[in-house]
């Protein structure tokens, strides 16, 4: 069973650091492009950051830049988004994503490009 199983969410601070963790299951996850998508209450989903099945090049979006880290872990299988100065306005469900070969760098931060989701994991931000 394809599976992707979010975790490391929950409520922090202002200023605070969580790693969110990515972890597949049915499938090896380092064949897939997998982006980190989020979505706050009365907004869009939108693409934060992706890394690369192919040379593991990375992408961020201009909000979270500098911020946030996306990584993989292929021995665990899992892909990590560590992040850090966090901000009230970074408050979402935030997602995994996986496509399976190469994404062109137009279509990252695009949910419709995507194969396989999981179910989300919630960060609040506290002021």
């Amino acid at each position: 069973q394809v599976q992707l199983v979010e975790s490391g969410g929950g409520l922090v601070h202002s200023g605070g650091s969580p790693k969110l963790s990515c972890a597949a299951s049915g499938f090896t996850l380092n064949y897939f492009a997998v982006g980190w998508f989020r979505q706050a209450p009365g907004k869009e989903r939108e693409g934060v950051s992706c890394i690369s099945a192919t040379d593991e090049s990375t992408y961020y979006d201009d909000s979270v830049r500098g911020r946030f880290t996306v990584s993989r872990d292929n021995a665990e299988n899992t892909v990590s988004l560590q992040m850090s100065s966090l901000r009230p306005e970074d408050t979402a469900v935030y997602y995994c994503a996986a496509r399976q070969g190469r994404i062109v760098a137009s279509a990252v931060a695009q949910a419709e490009h995507y194969d396989y989701w999981g179910q989300g994991t919630q960060v609040t931000v506290s002021t």
